[in-house]
């Protein structure tokens, strides 16, 4: 049984040099009437809900957090330097923050992605996926092989050690590759974590891996993400039934996974993939030619000039694919997002043909489902096109999201025809 930890009045005295493996040095008193969300296991506390903070702790250390009036609510680790001043991962007071419960956690979040059948190792899966495992702050992918880590979270950078001990234990790879967390977020949470080789050995050059048939090129060292958007995986099988025959425009093709399954898997007619990197370019190339897609041409253009132009020529598509990047960091940058989506659907549906479809994606966890639907319906009245939407898509299972922390769905994927 785990030993009961000590009660917040104790807690909120104590420091790092007397508390047990995992349990609080410190209490963080909320403001009156900020409680609720944590009473429902929202894992996330902004620095604008404190009240105060009794004792000293250091940053990732252990603390509680109480209410007003010094009731319990739950346990979470501590980073001064961030507007997200705890992550909370408990909401007992008998749990302890130690390296069993970290074990425990890693454990059933690859035993979900066991049973769901994404352990072979010729295929890529998302092992953890943060809050959706309860284990904020921190990102597994498995390439084969190779595992890609993403900590975004100081406090999990210091128990990274440990974590890379229970992941060579249960999955045993051939290494463990960490990937630095978007430079944004890495500034805010005071992370300082460069891309490096951290257990194992690293592959010699780009590894593949298989997806629903296709065979797919992965860079685990200067790819973006943790090398490859497993959570479009289902997604691009998807769009992939709607595209037998069309004329397909992938837009903001990365990797080509979009084209490539349109081609392959969907019998398109022919598919014309654009995207302004040209290293992301050069690897959508060599992923068609990888499995055969003869009729995908890869162009390196700059997306949103190129659906102009395509928009504004009289040839339309039977099928536009568009999958940009986040355009929405923060809530306080959601209108100029929404305009941004607004103006490539805009685009997008204008370069149509009558009956034609639209694939068409946020990755902006700021951009609610609602917001984007909202937006797709302003597209509809502005263009005088019909808008059917046919499906409704988010990340592939291996990407859950928890309850509690709604914010985590950040994909949405909408497959919609257009009149």
């Amino acid at each position: 049984m785990l030993d009961a930890a000590p009660s917040t009045g104790d807690a909120a005295g104590g420091s790092g040099a007397t508390a047990g493996p995992g349990l609080p040095v410190a209490t963080v008193f909320l403001k009156p009437k900020r409680a609720r969300p944590f009473f429902g296991k929202h894992p996330w506390v902004l620095d604008s809900a404190v009240l105060r903070v009794e004792g000293t702790p250091a940053d990732g250390d252990v603390v509680d957090l109480a209410t007003h009036d010094g009731t319990f609510v739950a346990r979470g680790l501590w980073n001064s330097s961030s507007k997200l001043r705890v992550r909370l991962y408990a909401f007992d007071a008998a749990t302890r923050l130690d390296d069993a419960l970290w074990a425990s956690r890693i454990a059933s979040a690859v035993g979900l992605r066991q049973s769901l059948g994404l352990d072979d190792r010729a295929g890529a899966a998302r092992l953890i996926n943060s809050e959706g495992d309860a284990l904020s702050g921190l990102i597994v992918d498995r390439y084969g092989a190779w595992l890609s880590v993403q900590v975004t979270a100081l406090a999990m950078s210091h128990r990274l050690d440990a974590i890379c001990d229970t992941l060579e234990s249960l999955v045993a790879p051939k290494g463990i590759l960490l990937r630095g967390a978007e430079r944004g977020l890495a500034k805010l949470e005071g992370l300082h974590l460069p891309d490096r080789l951290v257990r194992g050995s690293a592959p010699s050059g780009p590894i593949f891996v298989f997806e629903h048939g296709l065979k797919f090129g992965v860079d685990l060292t200067e790819g973006q993400k943790t090398g490859f958007y497993l959570d479009q995986r289902d997604n691009r099988q998807a769009a992939a039934r709607f595209a037998r025959g069309r004329r397909v425009l992938d837009m903001f093709c990365y990797s080509g996974g979009f084209a490539t399954a349109c081609s392959v898997s969907g019998g398109a007619r022919s598919v014309l993939a654009v995207d302004s990197s040209a290293k992301a370019t050069a690897l959508a190339k060599a992923n068609a030619d990888l499995n055969g897609a003869t009729n995908v041409i890869v162009e390196t253009a700059d997306a949103f000039e190129k659906l102009a132009a395509v928009s504004s020529a009289a040839d339309r598509f039977g099928m536009v694919i568009l999958d940009p990047p986040k355009f929405a960091r923060s809530r306080a940058s959601l209108d100029d997002a929404m305009r941004a989506y607004h103006r490539i659907n805009r685009m997008a549906v204008d370069a149509l043909e009558p009956g034609g479809i639209l694939v068409t994606c946020s990755c902006s966890g700021s951009v609610s489902r609602d917001d984007f639907l909202v937006m797709l319906s302003g597209v509809a009245q502005r263009s005088g096109r019909t808008i059917q939407l046919l499906e409704c898509r988010g990340a592939a299972p291996d990407h859950p999201v928890s309850a509690s922390c709604l914010e985590g769905e950040y994909l949405k994927c909408v497959i919609a025809r257009v009149g």
